[in-house]
């Protein structure tokens, strides 16, 4: 029989070759190390280059970059356009006033997310290892302990790199095994930048770096020093090695034994320098050596496994009994049983989603789309995207995982309020683009959506069913479910002449192709509203407050506008088909995502059917099959919603590393809403497998 181990490991990621669409990263969930062939970031540039920049991220990393002038703006700075709505004027900053272009895009571009350090493997005589000079490579992920082990051959010698992240702080340590004398690790330092690399390589004037040894010759500590932002780098100096640090490079030299490198980041120069942490004992503990020997020859002869880290510090065994722990409570699945060539690969989607996921998205913030990995859009976590992110923890036996980023929601609850009586409402608009402190971000499209609204009274009861069903539970969160819904209640319009409410501009709805003033009652807002508003209900019902209003708001939200036997995008769009058959289709959302009762199902059946025959497939993305998947199975159809969910289309690509990589957005390498809403519409099929499936739990 298989354990979950087993399950695990089938799937660790083996390169063999530079993959500059594949890189392997290790992380904790609040830091990030992304690594090329070499088990490090040796060769940056032609990963840079290939739009897949080798990043060290963290929760904390954020950067605000000051004007030429030395300038730091301000909300009150923006210039807002004007809409009319429902009789009087709203404002919102979407467009790039004459005169206040710099203010619109600061702000966009500011705070934004940087790149730490870039730590690579180098030679003694500055001569740069070149990819060509790689041979014989191997390298392996062990998804189970979360170790990334590198074997390879450099000036015909062998050399084994293995790296790990500490668990607990934001440490990456590097296991250095070769009889190469002239070989090393180099540390360098960036000035932060908002673009995807996070990095700005060519300004060294604009930042410090001041470095200090300890008196035992035992550690380095790099003082950084980049505008408003001040952190620090502990690094220890093996026995025998040499160190070399000058302005914002420093250099660490094996004398060609094993090095075993700690490299610490903190963002308070009060916090102690992070060193191994202690733990008990566990039958899931590595096997420890006598020596160093059967460390090294591990390293050049085995697979990875427990025996590649003996002697390896600390962290290790607390890396490999964090993992451990993780995949024994995570609910998984062995798809083995199934005959159908299909369910294999879509285990391995699961499993490495469940990694790249604990490493990217269960940390104290919202994740960025692409997490700790790169920017996109700068670093910013999308409001609208938390819920295909993280939605699937409670339905993954990891419920507790989504309380450290819902409580940074609760963080911004005065950014919030005061978004959503800036423009009349009532209750909490969350920021749709936001940074760490909560300040939105003007653009286009961003200010004008509300689809993120009901997204946190969703996952609070998802989390209420599957991990905390108690009265204190629902009385802890029942303010935030209060002001969320009535937000919503103030945002729909009551039309006097037929008693139902609907939705106006401006908006622009999650299907992004309509301008702010030509959608009505878009079909995902209204019934999500309406599910949204329908939960608020019962959370005042289990706790005796009166809901009565919003029961009589949801009851009477205006229903679906159906033509020729479809639903259509929003009311006044008859061409959904034809000329607006691109980017989401969010007709399909509102049954399976969740169940509107507004919908018929024949209806939707014959709706998903269209969508399928005629969408245009280069325009949708990751999550958008997830989406559509789970409207197969919510209609009986679990036998497509397999089909959707492996469909071959240039964003539903899951490449080696288990990322959802969007081929078509050079901007884009990787995108985390499609592994999360993977695992959303997984947790559907699970209940419901196609005829002859075997799906055993583990």
């Amino acid at each position: 029989m298989l354990n979950r181990k087993d399950v695990v490991r089938r799937h660790n990621p083996v390169l063999t070759a530079i993959s500059t669409d594949s890189p392997l990263s290790v992380g904790n969930g609040e830091f990030c190390y992304t690594a090329d062939i070499t088990g490090l970031q040796t060769f940056y540039n032609i990963y840079k280059d290939a739009h897949f920049p080798l990043c060290t991220m963290s929760n904390w990393g954020w950067h605000t970059a000051p004007t030429q002038d030395g300038k730091v703006y301000e909300w009150e700075d923006l210039q807002l356009t004007s809409y009319p709505h429902a009789g009087r004027e709203v404002y919102y900053p979407v467009e790039a006033k004459p005169g206040n272009e710099e203010v619109y895009h600061w702000l966009r571009h500011n705070p934004h997310k940087f790149n730490l350090a870039r730590i690579s493997l180098c030679r003694a005589n500055g001569e740069a290892i070149k990819p060509e000079d790689i041979k014989n490579a191997h390298q392996e992920l062990d998804l189970y302990s979360g170790m990334l082990d590198s074997r390879f051959i450099l000036d015909g010698k062998h050399v084994g790199v293995t790296t790990v992240c500490d668990p607990e702080s934001d440490t990456i340590a590097f296991r250095i095994v070769s009889h190469h004398k002239g070989l090393g690790v180099k540390l360098e330092f960036p000035y932060g930048h908002h673009d995807t690399s996070g990095s700005d390589w060519e300004s060294p004037g604009k930042h410090t770096t001041t470095w200090k040894l300890r008196e035992d010759d035992s550690m380095v500590t790099a003082r950084r020093q980049m505008d408003d932002m001040e952190y620090y780098v502990d690094f220890n100096i093996p026995a025998g090695c040499t160190v070399n640090a000058d302005s914002h490079v420093c250099e660490i030299m094996s004398d060609g034994t094993a090095a075993d490198i700690r490299c610490g980041f903190r963002f308070s120069p009060t916090m102690e320098n992070p060193a191994p942490h202690t733990h008990k004992a566990s039958k899931e503990e590595p096997t420890k050596s006598a020596g160093n020997s059967s460390a090294k020859a591990s390293l050049y002869t085995a697979s990875v496994s427990e025996a590649s880290f003996a002697d390896f510090y600390t962290a290790s065994g607390n890396a490999y009994i964090a993992w451990a722990e993780y995949w024994n409570k995570v609910r998984l699945a062995d798809f083995s049983q199934t005959s159908d060539p299909r369910a294999k690969e879509l285990e391995r989607r699961m499993v490495l989603s469940l990694y790249l996921l604990r490493i990217q998205s269960m940390g104290s913030l919202p994740s960025a789309e692409t997490g700790l990995t790169v920017n996109s859009w700068y670093g910013r976590f999308h409001s609208e995207m938390y819920l295909w992110h993280s939605a699937f923890l409670p339905l993954w036996n990891l419920g507790e995982r989504l309380l450290p980023s819902l409580k940074w929601y609760y963080s911004i609850i005065p950014q919030a309020k005061a978004l959503a009586h800036s423009n009349g409402y009532s209750g909490l608009r969350w920021p749709k683009q936001p940074a760490i402190t909560g300040r939105d971000a003007p653009s286009p499209i961003a200010p004008l959506l509300v689809w993120q609204q009901p997204h946190i009274i969703y996952m609070l009861e998802l989390l209420y069913q599957n991990t905390y069903k108690n009265r204190g539970f629902l009385q802890q969160h029942w303010e935030m479910v209060h002001q969320l819904a009535e937000f919503m209640a103030s945002f729909l319009h009551l039309d006097t002449t037929t008693g139902q409410y609907e939705m106006l501009g401006p908006l622009i709805p999650a299907q992004e192709e309509f301008g702010p003033m030509e959608a009505k009652s878009p079909i995902f807002e209204m019934e999500y509203f309406r599910f949204g508003l329908g939960i608020a209900c019962k959370w005042g019902s289990r706790l005796g407050h009166d809901t009565q209003e919003w029961r009589n708001i949801a009851d009477n939200i205006a229903p679906p506008v159906i033509k020729d036997g479809l639903y259509l995008a929003h009311a006044l769009c008859p061409d959904t088909y034809t000329k607006y058959n691109k980017d989401h289709p969010m007709m399909t959302g509102v049954y399976g995502l969740f169940k509107s009762p507004k919908i018929q199902p024949d209806t939707m059946k014959a709706t998903l059917k269209k969508v399928i025959e005629c969408w245009q497939q280069e325009t949708m993305w990751g999550w958008d099959y997830a989406m559509m998947a789970m409207c197969a199975i919510a209609i009986g159809n679990s036998e497509l919603a397999v089909d959707l969910l492996l469909c071959d289309s240039p964003k539903n690509q899951y490449v080696t590393s288990g990322n959802n990589y969007q081929r078509t957005r050079t901007d884009l390498p990787l995108y985390l809403p499609g592994n999360g809403s993977l695992l959303l519409a997984l947790a559907m099929l699970f209940d419901n497998p196609p005829k002859g499936w075997s799906i055993m739990p583990l």
